[in-house]
């Protein structure tokens, strides 16, 4: 008993001690000088990775340290000198000196802290520079003219980077880009993980035949008529895609309505242009919908429901539009439609459109019905859209199919490997200072408008995404588009970013080659000796691409001004 008094002595003693030293050691703690500020470029965003040296009148290095990703520093100093001077260097920028005055030399004589102004650093154009620039504008060019599968050309650019980085550099300093680890911190995961979780649950449904059936229907519901059938085409496609993405849409759309279009004795390119035009525009009324605005999500932290609220009144005037064109575009040949239809393609039209399983098709269901509401809800409980996406995922392969493999299969990893050297790529220029000084271009030109600058972001997203391919544009205008955010006054609502959604993704209507889905609606109907020519897209899209644009511009301008 008594050892257990003692013992209860000794501890309440070091207790009593600890507590009355904290102070003193706490405010000894705090005697080191520091200093402390934020390294920024010239548009006022924080800089990352700067080497912030502290050094005297001899240019003897005292401290040194990096900035973070605000672009904070703190270097403590442990050895007094009579003069200092902060030195702040990084690749693609001009060295900055800031020399600390006499007032401030008293206060860390005194052993406090001082705090700097913000340091700007001014960007400096390398040969680094132009290496990325014009690998970045090679490869856009590659992938626009199609002469290199798109990914094999954005692995080409990151390849490029990374030699002039690491093997030329050695030879010529100023041909440095990025580190291997700079270059990954520009690939966003969320978007991976995202796109890879969809796959995954949309890989299961697809299976079940739930999208033949409902092709069938439509058929069956306009007995035949061509210009209502179109109409109930593009309302499924449009939906679908907002809930699964248009390429995956069209993969499933395009097979039963070639067959449809066959039975009915129309071109069936009279159905599929209307179909993935459709697409474009339907996607873009959700955050899963299109690629781009998966990317737009992520980097600017808009959710699924704000997409919903801000852009699906858009869209659905959009469509309007676009079906009336439709139908007085094609209004001949659905008129000189065959009134009967083909007895044998009826019946195979009956055969494909089958549920070929009922209960995954129940399973799957029910998960991707949860996985929509997690999505809708989610945000109130910080769940971002990549960790719902697994979330689905994995209820997939525990309850739907245990089958890991072939899950994992119905994951198109050609698509995201295309994205992470994209982003790679992209990094490249915005490390080197393309994107700053694209920036800075547009934001004199818009001059503080925020109407000016939706309408400019849209159209130019539009007539672009003609030519260059809309996900490597959208990911090259992202860091524009945030500066612009951060400088426009009442860009703070996001009208920007959803001014590209709109450009970007009903631009893709533009040209066969402006969005995915117009590959890959293109490539089934060749193999099934109905080529779409370039020409022929670009005369049937271009106009749709025109009316939509005008539309979904006009809705936002009411919308945010």
């Amino acid at each position: 008993m008594k050892r257990l008094v003692k013992f209860g002595l000794v501890c309440g003693l070091v207790v009593g001690l600890s507590l009355a030293l904290a102070p003193v050691l706490a405010q000894g703690e705090m005697s080191h000088p520091s200093v402390t500020g934020r390294v920024v470029d010239s548009q006022g965003q924080p800089v990352s990775g700067a080497k912030i040296e502290v050094t005297d009148g001899d240019e003897r290095i005292l401290a040194e340290t990096e900035s973070q990703e605000d672009g904070a520093f703190v270097v403590d100093l442990e050895q007094e000198a009579d003069s200092i001077v902060v030195v702040v260097s990084r690749a693609h920028f001009r060295e900055a000196r800031f020399p600390i005055d006499t007032r401030e030399m008293g206060t860390l004589m005194a052993g406090e802290a001082i705090r700097l102004p913000d340091i700007t650093l001014q960007r400096q154009v390398t040969a680094g520079f132009w290496v990325a620039s014009g690998t970045f504008v090679v490869i856009l060019l590659l992938i626009a003219l199609e002469r290199l599968h798109n990914t094999t050309a954005a692995l080409l650019g990151v390849g490029v980077v990374f030699v002039a980085s690491f093997i030329l550099t050695p030879l010529w300093p100023g041909l440095f880009i990025f580190d291997f680890e700079r270059a990954l911190t520009y690939i966003d995961f969320e978007v991976i993980f995202l796109v890879m979780g969809m796959m995954i649950v949309i890989g299961i449904i697809e299976g079940t035949g739930i999208f033949q059936w409902l092709t069938y229907k439509a058929y069956q519901i306009s007995r035949g008529r061509v210009e209502i059938l179109v109409v109930i085409l593009m309302l499924i496609t449009s939906v679908a895609s907002a809930l699964l993405d248009n390429v995956t849409t069209m993969l499933l759309m395009t097979p039963i309505t070639l067959e449809i279009a066959l039975a009915l004795g129309v071109n069936p390119l009279s159905l599929l242009l209307p179909e993935v035009m459709a697409s474009n525009v339907g996607g873009i009324s959700t955050l899963v919908g299109t690629p781009t605005n998966i990317m737009i999500g992520s980097f600017a932290g808009i959710q699924f429901n704000d997409f919903l609220t801000n852009l699906t009144p858009g869209v659905v005037m959009a469509l309007i539009g676009l079906v009336i064109y439709v139908e007085w575009l094609y209004r001949k040949q659905y008129r000189a439609a065959a009134e009967r239809v083909s007895p044998a393609l009826a019946q195979k039209l009956a055969e494909d459109a089958q549920i070929s399983d009922p209960t995954t098709l129940v399973k799957s269901g029910i998960v991707f019905a949860g996985t929509l509401a997690l999505f809708v809800m989610g945000e109130r409980f910080h769940l971002v859209p990549a960790v719902t996406a697994m979330i689905g995922a994995t209820a997939m392969l525990l309850w739907v199919n245990l089958d890991v493999e072939s899950m994992l299969r119905a994951v198109d990893w050609t698509t995201l490997v295309f994205f992470m050297a994209l982003f790679m790529l992209v990094g490249a220029v915005r490390e080197v200072g393309l994107m700053s000084f694209l920036a800075t271009w547009m934001g004199g030109l818009i001059g503080g408008k925020l109407g000016l600058g939706m309408v400019i972001l849209a159209w130019m997203g539009a007539f672009l995404s003609m030519v260059i391919a809309n996900i490597p544009f959208t990911a090259a205008m992202l860091p524009v588009v945030s500066f612009l955010t951060n400088t426009v006054p009442g860009a703070e609502s996001k009208a920007l970013f959803y001014s590209l959604s709109v450009g970007s993704a009903m631009g893709g209507n533009g040209s066969l080659i402006g969005a995915s889905a117009n590959v890959v609606t293109a490539g089934i109907a060749e193999r099934a000796n109905y080529p779409i020519t370039f020409v022929h897209f670009l005369k049937v899209g271009f106009p749709a691409m025109l009316v939509t644009v005008a539309i979904g511009t006009g809705w936002l301008l009411i919308r945010f001004l």
